[in-house]
């Protein structure tokens, strides 16, 4: 028997540590692999953790409201065979579990630590006499295949986005090995064990179902799973061993620390590859950090590490200048003829706005209506205000208060409008709250945070939670509630530029309102011809839901609204 320590893992991007909402096991308790241990909450979403192994419960590190810092101790079990606490070489922070039932990890050193050769990676899998870097004398390896976790509550399936590891590496316990997108947020998953990686199952792209085969792994002890042939990819080729014939083992990386990228070998060119546009480059936390405090966009540089991930030896030759983009070769013309194509695999956020719009205008008729607003005198009076307002605590307001207001009102005779329609049911769900999507561009791509509750909001209290949400969305930190519910959608496009716009509805909604630019133009008024500030209003309906009748009846009612403003609180 042995004992097996199961550590919080890194669940988003960035996380530092989660709070421990609730226990599903207790002391004593026989679980299964994949069984539901507890559920842990970060900045970003809850999250059930599931056991990796199978044995007893002899020990659960933390109470419900405590913080755990990732890659702290969770739960201790005992297994059958080696488990990794007796014999992983990367022990705990500080040596040893406490409480644990079980012998103690002896503490280690720096000194008990044996420095480790680049070619010790590249030793041939199939040579029995030549024990691996993670074996020790006497030591028997097994085989343990990492499954695709619960990374959220209902995630059936998640996106492989980018492997961060090869077959054949040599990978320590908590490393990053994947990153993975659900529906809710993207996750970078790191590994329960260290061992050498055997098997990668899937590809960039792939949708993988939670429980499914992830990683494979050669692993000191027994592992999880009976021995299997071994994979079909081939092996890393052999390289000289070092002088003196013996095989170095890996130095321990520092406890919660990720190893770095090894230089390239002198005399060797490192391959990397340009960043595809629109789709958010690969990068681990601490370089994206390093590259905002070096004032680096990422999406310019190339990246060597797999999948075309950034790493920090990137960072070092782009400012170098050895890994710029080469400029075209002068050819004395302006307009010489280009050639080549270039190829884009849409995959990540990018794919899932590909299949969210797909669905909506494959799904949902379009009405589009646009109607011009003179907004001379809203503009009067947001300038008034936010001129009586400098120097307080009041944000400075801009129109999407007032529009946002003006929809609250006019939903008041037309609740219909403020619905979620399920056509397959054939349900139509009349909401009488407003809560109100704001689609925002990220750098991720397009999102809709949500104003909740905009029926009960003053244009200051509207204008803070707008940008507090948006503000969310485009740095990353906003939850999963932010980011779903909203009953009808605004897109404005008018800081931008633009007449006109057809909007595409935000599925299952039936309705979203899209401002344009404010332009001064010349119209007539009472006979007389004046320049007044107009703005075009585009707003798209589900024609099942909402005649063209009813449409043009609620634009112009948020028209009437928005030409008297003082009529938006009456």
């Amino acid at each position: 028997m042995g004992r097996y320590v199961f550590k919080l893992p890194d669940v988003g991007e960035g996380t530092a540590e989660a709070e421990l909402v609730g226990w599903h096991v207790k002391v004593g308790d026989v679980v299964a692999e994949d069984q539901i241990l507890a559920d842990i909450m970060t900045d970003k979403a809850t999250v059930e953790l599931t056991s990796p192994v199978s044995g007893t419960v002899t020990a659960l590190h933390g109470e419900p409201g405590v913080m755990s810092p990732v890659g702290a101790p969770l739960v201790e079990f005992e297994v059958e065979g080696a488990g990794n606490a007796a014999s992983s070489p990367f022990p705990l922070e500080g040596g040893r579990v406490e409480d644990g039932g079980g012998a103690p990890i002896p503490e280690t050193s720096p000194e008990d630590s044996v420095g480790v050769s680049e070619s010790d990676d590249h030793q041939p899998a199939s040579t029995p006499t030549q024990p691996s870097s993670l074996e020790g004398e006497g030591s028997s390896s097994g085989n343990y295949v990492f499954k695709l976790p619960d990374v959220g509550e209902g995630t059936a399936e998640a996106e492989l986005v980018a492997w961060h590891v090869a077959v054949g590496d040599a990978v320590a316990e908590d490393q990053l090995l994947a990153e993975i997108m659900t529906d809710k947020a993207t996750v970078e998953l790191t590994s329960p064990v260290a061992g050498r990686v055997s098997a990668l199952h899937g590809t960039a792209g792939q949708q993988v179902p939670v429980g499914g085969p992830l990683v494979s792994f050669d692993v000191e002890g027994a592992g999880n799973v009976a021995a299997s042939a071994p994979p079909s990819k081939p092996a890393p080729q052999a390289s000289v061993p070092p002088e003196g014939g013996k095989t170095p083992t890996p130095v321990s990386p520092p406890p919660g620390r990720r190893p770095a990228a090894q230089p390239p070998e002198a005399g060797k060119s490192v391959s990397r590859t340009a960043q595809t546009p629109g789709v958010r480059p690969l990068a681990s936390p601490a370089v994206r950090k390093r590259a905002r405090e070096l004032g680096l966009e990422l999406q310019f540089i190339p990246g060597s590490g797999p999948a075309g991930r950034i790493e920090h030896g990137d960072l070092d030759a782009f400012l170098a200048g050895g890994s710029r983009p080469a400029a075209p070769a002068a050819t004395g013309s302006t307009y010489a003829p280009a050639e080549g194509t270039t190829e884009v695999r849409i995959i990540g956020l990018r794919r899932k706005i590909a299949e969210k719009m797909a669905e909506s205008v494959r799904r949902i008729p379009h009405i589009t209506y646009v109607e011009e607003i003179d907004v001379t005198a809203l503009e009067e009076l947001r300038a008034h205000l936010n001129a009586q307002n400098k120097g307080t605590d009041r944000p400075k307001l801009n129109l999407l208060p007032f529009i946002a207001r003006a929809i609250v009102v006019a939903l008041r005779d037309q609740p219909q409008i403020n619905s979620h329609y399920d056509d397959e049911a054939g349900v139509l769900t009349q909401h009488a709250a407003v809560h109100l999507g704001i689609a925002a561009q990220t750098r991720n791509g397009l999102m809709v945070p949500v104003v909740r509750h905009a029926e009960a909001r003053d244009p200051y209290d509207t204008a803070l939670e707008i940008a507090r949400v948006s503000g969310a969305a485009k740095d990353g930190s906003a939850k999963r509630e932010e980011l779903t519910g909203s009953t009808i959608t605004i897109t404005s496009l008018g800081t931008l530029g633009g007449v006109v716009h057809t909007p595409i509805i935000n599925h299952p909604e039936v309705a979203i309102v899209g401002p344009n630019k404010i332009a001064e133009r010349v119209v007539v008024r009472d006979g007389q011809m004046v320049v007044r500030k107009m703005m075009n209003l585009s707003s798209s309906f589900d024609h099942r839901i909402v005649d063209g009748h009813d449409a043009a009846v609620f634009v112009q009612r948020i028209k009437g609204l928005l030409e008297q403003p003082a009529t938006l609180w009456m």
